[in-house]
């Protein structure tokens, strides 16, 4: 249904779309990879371009983690490639990753980022996608806050582990108050489980037990 917000464990809706490098297909596109489509309300507005740079920062590491970028406004793309040129120009940063240019705002209604009571541009959205194509977290920011690139990056790092480990990831890691940089146990779902765990892992009690990774 057009306008509604995708929900986690979702696919990635199929779309074709205009971007900076061409006509892309998504999710097919990224093929094998992760992706972050990443949202911004206008191009050539200060908080955006601050945002493009610290992820552009970031580009190099969010690849170690096999893992791509995507923006997307409701611009078109001949703005979207004046700004790109701009960042470079006056701020000597070259943005790699491509954007999306929605000015049909075709895309923003079937992903639901346009939310009426902040505006008529988009808002900023994260969508975090694992190489099945699967919707694994979503972020909405709202138009007057930037994001936090460091926590998008220790997000797909923490999907990435929990996937791979079968664990779960604590607050604030890998600072977490309590474990450090360790990883949670999924807890027990039967007495004799419960009882290994103990004696297997490090355990508050037999439903928070961790270990290292």
């Amino acid at each position: 249904m057009e306008g509604r917000i995708p929900l986690l464990g979702e696919k990635f809706p199929e779309i074709e779309v205009q971007t900076t490098h061409g006509k892309m297909k998504l999710p097919h596109a990224f093929k094998d990879k992760w992706f972050i489509l990443f949202s911004h309300p206008a191009d050539f507005t200060p908080v955006c371009t601050t945002e493009f740079v610290a992820f552009q920062k970031r580009y190099d590491e969010f690849k170690k983690l096999n893992t791509e970028l995507i923006g997307l406004s409701i611009d078109q793309v001949f703005s979207h490639i004046k700004w790109v040129e701009w960042i470079k120009d006056n701020l000597n940063i070259e943005i790699k990753f491509p954007v999306i240019a929605d000015d049909t705002g075709r895309v923003s209604g079937i992903l639901g980022l346009i939310h009426p009571g902040k505006g008529t541009n988009t808002v900023r959205a994260v969508f975090i996608v694992d190489p099945q194509a699967t919707i694994r977290a979503i972020l909405y920011y709202p138009q007057e806050l930037g994001r936090n690139m460091d926590e998008i990056l220790r997000m797909v790092k923490g999907l990435q582990i929990s996937d791979k480990e079968g664990v779960a990831i604590p607050a604030n890691w890998p600072n977490n108050e309590l474990i450090g940089d360790e990883v949670i146990i999924p807890p027990a779902t039967d007495e004799e489980t419960a009882k290994e765990r103990m004696k297997q892992y490090t355990c508050f009690d037999w439903w928070l037990c961790h270990k290292k990774l």
